[in-house]
């Protein structure tokens, strides 16, 4: 699986330098302008467990470290990229220990350009570059072994963080000093044959598990030392809104208040400890210039809009053939709907924080970041620094779902703004509240859908009117992202829908408003609502047509095995088609998004709600998953659980809503996400599959609130076409 080409191959082998009494193998994305390596000034740092690149260093100690050039945030990259130098290195795992690399050119995503995570992309863009590393190394060492047992190389052999010399079995780190003194192969490694894996593929306990269940893993929020203070901020009540005036006399007075400053996004309490910033926060009296959003800023009125502009029709062209109008005339049925998904919050379990420090010639910021490239661009434009002169402190991240990843670098510019005003380190603190009434939600959607049915059932035309806020518009990446006036993100899973796709006549129209409202992507991006409605869809086909939904999705997918593939897989596990106990049903969901394919199997009843009514209780969730290659088949289950419970959160409960310019939601009291004990089974069964390797921190996610839609249909032949799902009394 050598892939990269020779000039990349070149530029990807180093040397091996001794620093700090171990062996570092730097390496460098294809194509990235300049090598990792460890400059005299940085030695201390590389010796004291930071480095300015991505590299694997080997200690005298046998212990090996692996730099993580991306963030770890729950989804197991601490582990699964560890797996894949550990494979090629032959290391013992019991040595492996995994730090977070600082932020440098050298770590950029070698997709993407820049240092990031998200996309569910970490462990496949890795795959190659991480295994180089360590069979590099592995390289390095024997030849460091062959020379100084003075063996042939050819007759050593490695195993468990040891050189085996016949029957003599040598530490790795006997050979450290010496393989740093050695030029770089002089051809690339050959990486290992599949066959001869001992380590990838093979279900693996997490590395960070241990530090986490005893406190002794490192969040943003754990941050502290001598003479740091902390600091909330008053934000505006509506978006858009700015400071007038505002009198901090009160707040000043308060113990522990140490100064009152004022930043682009409003007012910000400096104090000794949280309470102290938050009391003084409550006793500013601000004067807020509203701006134009605090009237009109209405979610039922959006919806209203939305509805307007999905019965006009028009908008970019998203996908087209043919000509969808004459195929619904010509068509034997044509079903109608339209459907509707709200903004949502991201709410991850640690609330936004990052901790500032600036110097006289450098800046340490310590944050939870899905995009350390842009913060430190920002923090250094900010402060009137070059890049270089901001160091990022990656700490764990309690939870991400894509909030942590804004163009705008948002939380983390405004803890520079508040550290630069108050001239003294500051932690800038977000409460729960604000992180739910702050900003940046995943958008909003109305969609209105005409699907043409042969006399067999088959769609024949498909035509769909898609309305919501575009992600990219106005951001850095709009260039890239938005092509003739199409968020690619917005229509992902529609326009590419191998449904639409099968019909000779179909047109998929987009319609981006500008509400005032900041969005970004949320776990699984425009698929979170655009699963929902494709697979509700197809349903209501399978229904109109008055067949199995199962049967009705195998006749439409028989020309896509790896979709046809999950869904066999998981109607088989789920016992699709058998009784159920009375008063239950099945739904079934199938859905592709960032590479890699899912089918679910939800089991549903309704109960009675407290105060009257009914409300829907998951019993069982049976997903089945084609990633292609499972690094850490632990990890890619655990994933797929996440994403099941994090969806039906969504699914079931979760929503935001808006009167006057303000968000009504505050916490998890009235922004309700899935509860302990309404977590239901979850049954996982991975595809042993050798197709192109897919991600799963997000796909999951998708087919969820489907799946439970149309369980719920199966049971009581309500159809529901809105999120939260709510089953009319």
């Amino acid at each position: 699986m050598n892939t990269l080409d020779a000039p990349s191959r070149r530029r990807f082998l180093k040397s091996g330098a001794l620093i700090g009494g171990g062996l570092v193998v730097g390496f460098v994305v294809p194509g990235a302008k300049r090598f990792a390596e460890a400059a005299p000034h940085t030695a201390a740092a590389v010796s004291s467990g930071f480095a300015p690149n991505a590299f694997l260093r080997i200690g005298g100690d046998d212990t090996v470290t692996v730099l993580l050039s991306h963030s770890e945030m729950g989804q197991g990259i601490w582990t699964g990229l560890a797996m894949l130098i550990a494979e090629e290195l032959d290391a013992d795992w019991s040595k492996i220990k995994v730090e977070h690399a600082p932020a440098a050119p050298d770590y950029k995503h070698t997709a993407f350009g820049m240092q990031m995570t998200g996309g569910s992309t970490s462990t496949w863009s890795e795959f190659e570059r991480y295994r180089m590393a360590g069979a590099t190394a592995r390289a390095l060492l024997l030849a460091a072994a062959s020379k100084q047992l003075g063996v042939p190389a050819e007759q050593l052999r490695t195993e468990n963080g040891a050189v085996i010399a016949g029957s003599r079995r040598l530490r790795y780190g006997e050979f450290v000093a010496a393989a740093a003194k050695l030029p770089a192969p002089a051809t690339p490694p050959k990486l290992k044959d599949a066959k001869d894996w001992k380590i990838i593929g093979k279900p693996t306990r997490r590395l960070d598990g241990p530090e986490k269940i005893d406190g002794r893993a490192k969040f943003g929020m754990d941050v502290q030392f001598e003479g740091l203070l902390t600091a909330l901020v008053a934000r505006a009540p509506v978006f858009g809104g700015t400071v007038k005036s505002v009198d901090d006399s009160a707040a000043r007075k308060l113990p522990g208040v140490r100064d009152v400053v004022q930043v682009p996004t409003g007012v910000a309490v400096v104090a000794d400890h949280y309470w102290a910033a938050k009391q003084g926060r409550d006793a500013l009296k601000i004067d807020w210039d509203l701006g134009p959003h605090s009237a009109g800023l209405d979610d039922a009125k959006l919806r209203a809009e939305f509805a307007r502009l999905a019965a006009a029709g028009g908008g970019a062209v998203a996908a087209q053939a043919g000509d969808a109008d004459a195929g619904l005339k010509n068509a034997a049925k044509v079903i109608e709907a339209e459907y509707h998904v709200p903004y949502l919050a991201h709410a991850p379990m640690e609330p936004l924080n990052c901790t500032v420090k600036i110097g006289a010639d450098a800046c340490e910021i310590w944050t939870g970041t899905q995009f350390q490239t842009l913060d430190q661009e920002l923090a250094a434009k900010i402060i009137g620094f070059k890049p270089e002169q901001v160091r990022i402190h990656t700490t764990f991240l309690g939870g991400g779902f894509g909030r942590r990843a804004t163009p705008t670098s948002d939380f983390v510019s405004e803890a520079v703004h508040v550290a630069k005003a108050a001239g003294k380190p500051v932690k800038t603190v977000w409460s729960r509240e604000d992180d739910v009434r702050g900003g940046y939600y995943r958008p909003m959607y109305l969609q209105r859908a005409r699907i043409g049915l042969d006399k067999e059932g088959r769609p024949v035309a498909w035509k769909q009117t898609m309305v919501g806020q575009s992600i990219a518009a106005g951001s850095p990446f709009e260039s890239a992202m938005v092509k003739n006036g199409v968020d690619a993100t917005s229509v992902e899973g529609v326009a590419d829908s191998p449904y639409v796709k099968a019909t000779k006549d179909h047109l998929v129209e987009l319609h981006s408003p500008k509400t005032g409202i900041p969005v970004l992507w949320w776990r699984s991006v425009g698929h979170s609502y655009n699963g929902f409605i494709m697979e509700s869809l197809i349903d209501e086909a399978a229904h109109a047509a008055k067949q199995d939904p199962v049967a009705y999705r195998r006749a439409l997918l028989r020309e896509h095995p790896r979709h046809l593939g999950v869904l066999e897989l998981a109607a088989e596990k789920a016992g699709w088609g058998t009784p159920l106990p009375r008063g239950r049903a099945r739904g079934v969901a199938v859905h592709e998004s960032f590479g890699s394919y899912i089918a679910q199997v939800a089991e549903v009843s309704l109960e009675t709600a407290p105060g009257g009514g009914k409300r829907i209780r998951v019993h069982r969730f049976v997903c089945a998953i084609d990633c292609g290659l499972a690094v850490n088949p632990d990890g890619v289950r655990a994933q797929m659980e996440s994403g099941i419970n994090f969806g039906l959160g969504a699914a079931l409960y979760s929503e935001l809503t808006f009167k006057d310019g303000r968000v009504r939601e505050s916490n998890f009291h009235d922004y309700r996400v899935l509860r302990l004990d309404e977590a239901p089974a979850i049954e996982v069964h991975i595809v042993a599959s050798a197709e192109k390797m897919g991600g799963a921190g997000e796909p999951g996610t998708a087919p969820v609130a489907a799946a439970v839609a149309n369980a719920v249909f199966a049971l009581s032949a309500q159809r529901l076409r809105e999120l939260p799902l709510r089953v009319p009394a």
